[in-house]
């Protein structure tokens, strides 16, 4: 089998996740497959999109197409997947108007024509139904041999609330600098720690601040005592994947979040971690992690249980695997 992925970049966090890392056990089991970006100009689109019917399979990571574009891709192609993990249909988080008619459109005009659809969360993949049976959930999946738990917990030093991401989502965060605050004149021996490309000050709680980077993400996750994931409610972090949460859980630390779309079916509130859907709900949960050693071990554990059992390369590459033998094996094709 010859599977095409095409993909932005091979630095894209989703990219990783949701293409990179399967590739070593998709070609273990016997699959031909490429890389291949997508491109700028019409010569080298083109030049491209005819050869994907020497591939058995185009597999498209997020990408939204013209219906122009994608109808010539649609002709020269055999079988497409599309793999997606942001509500990708939608305007990000802050716009005045979340609904776009030109990301809808060509969202509608793609679904209907793919032969399989790969969705990130149930919010997405319900946003998929409205035009495509064929629709599964893989959920944004950790590669545990990566992640060695956290040892060292604090039982008297300081607590590190942490918070590892992009810039592009560091604005959840700093809606939370009042609570932090109000935390700190608590327990000033709590500190906020951000990982990330672009980074914020509080007036009266120390912040660490380190420069994201491949190498040392594990050490810096293993580094925090609390691991956050702040969202808005709103149709954009509907879509949102979780990844942070299942990063903190893959070293065992317990985590505080918004019960915003699949952050509801990692965290179980109480029971492998805490909700806040307010000021007072993060100071809350927050305060009782930082008060509790033991329960930060329990949650923690519980954390990284969870991802053992749904979230883990281990348990999703055999699903992905199956879904692209049954795209080659299913006789016709969308048009």
């Amino acid at each position: 089998m010859k599977v095409a992925f095409l993909i932005h970049s091979l630095e894209v966090n989703s990219c990783r996740y949701r293409v990179l890392q399967y590739l070593p056990y998709l070609k273990k089991h016997g699959l031909d497959v490429t890389l291949h970006f997508y491109q700028r100009t019409w010569v080298d689109k083109l030049k491209f999109y005819n050869t994907l019917g020497d591939h058995d399979i185009l597999y498209i990571h997020r990408k939204l197409f013209s219906p122009l574009e994608f109808w010539y891709i649609r002709n020269k192609a055999n079988k497409i997947i599309y793999d997606f993990d942001d509500a990708l249909m939608y305007r990000s988080s802050g716009s005045g108007n979340p609904h776009s008619f030109s990301r809808r459109l060509k969202f509608a005009y793609m679904m209907k024509r793919i032969d399989f659809v790969i969705a990130g969360n149930q919010f997405l993949k319900s946003e998929t139904l409205r035009y495509n049976p064929h629709v599964e959930v893989i959920p944004t999946s950790i590669d545990l041999s990566r992640y060695n738990l956290k040892e060292r917990f604090h039982r008297d030093g300081p607590i590190t609330i942490g918070w590892l991401g992009s810039s592009s989502t560091l604005k959840y965060l700093q809606d939370l600098s009042p609570v932090f605050e109000d935390l700190f004149k608590i327990f000033p021996n709590t500190r906020l720690k951000i990982v990330c490309d672009d980074f914020f000050d509080l007036p009266n709680m120390p912040v660490i601040k380190k420069r994201w980077s491949l190498e040392e993400e594990v050490e810096d996750l293993k580094s925090f005592d609390i691991g956050v994931m702040p969202l808005t409610h709103d149709l954009w972090s509907q879509g949102k994947c979780g990844l942070k949460i299942l990063q903190y859980y893959s070293v065992g630390l317990a985590v505080v979040c918004s019960p915003v779309g699949v952050n509801k079916d990692i965290v179980k509130d109480r029971e492998n971690g805490f909700w806040a859907q307010n000021q007072d709900e993060w100071k809350y949960g927050l305060a009782e992690l930082i008060k509790n050693e033991a329960s930060r071990r329990t949650l923690g554990d519980k954390g990284r249980t969870t991802v053992e059992g749904s979230y883990s390369l281990e348990v999703n590459a055999p699903r992905l695997l199956d879904i692209l033998r049954k795209a080659v094996e299913k006789e016709e094709k969308r048009n």
